[in-house]
């Protein structure tokens, strides 16, 4: 098993940063948002992978995906207003942490980027290795939209 990393552009969020952090460091926004049709556009998108049984509570967050097996994420560190670190667990052929981090440009604009460590066995990075480079960047992109509040 090799480490990767992959970090995704700059994205700008159009809100405070307090209250960026605040939304993604709960993951049961997350589940509001991804039961509201995103897991079906992510299925749209890459066919092969089909998410099923998505639970959330504040600190983690578990789902099914096809062929793969069950993937739980936690959320293992939150450091206010600026990083929300999170790390995988369950039956899944490879662990990896994650990183949000956010940093203010004023009072109503927060940048953010995101990094991944993924422990992955070589056969997998060949299969996988290209899509995490594109999916954190639309990752990025994704969060860079949703509708903090």
């Amino acid at each position: 098993m090799a480490l990767n990393k992959y970090v995704s552009e700059v994205k700008v969020i159009e809100q405070n940063q307090q209250v960026v952090f605040n939304y993604l460091s709960n993951f049961e926004n997350l589940s509001a948002y991804l039961n509201s049709g995103l897991i079906e556009k992510i299925t749209e998108k890459v066919p092969q992978i089909k998410i099923t049984d998505f639970e959330s509570d504040r600190d983690s967050c578990k789902f099914n995906i096809t062929g793969l097996g069950l993937a739980e994420i936690k959320i293992v560190n939150r450091e206010p207003f600026k990083t929300i670190k999170v790390e995988s667990s369950g039956g899944l052929p490879l662990s990896f942490t994650f990183w949000i981090q956010l940093m203010p440009v004023n009072e109503y604009k927060t940048k953010m980027r995101l990094t991944l460590h993924a422990e992955m066995s070589m056969m997998i990075k060949m299969m996988a290795g290209s899509k995490l480079e594109e999916g954190i960047n639309q990752l990025a992109d994704t969060l860079s939209k949703l509708p903090y509040q």
